[in-house]
């Protein structure tokens, strides 16, 4: 269980939704959930890489490089 608290305009719109197409509120949130997960997780997961690459003082190495060693030239 979960419990969300939504500024007042989105739940007015969410209860409207909800009412106009006989789903639950419920209903719309775990859609929303379900659609937008794997986005967040993607850019904090990459973020947290990120800072942990920053972190180790590593060399970056130049995506000419990286193209050149992979064959993946024009």
């Amino acid at each position: 269980m979960l419990a969300v608290r939504l500024p007042k305009d989105i739940e007015e719109r969410l209860s409207k939704l909800a009412r106009e197409t006989g789903r639950t509120k419920s209903y719309y949130v775990r859609q929303a959930l379900f659609r937008y997960l794997d986005d967040l997780e993607d850019a904090y997961l990459a973020e947290a890489a990120y800072e942990r690459f920053l972190a180790s003082k590593e060399e970056a190495i130049p995506i000419e490089e990286v193209e050149r060693n992979l064959d993946l030239e024009d």
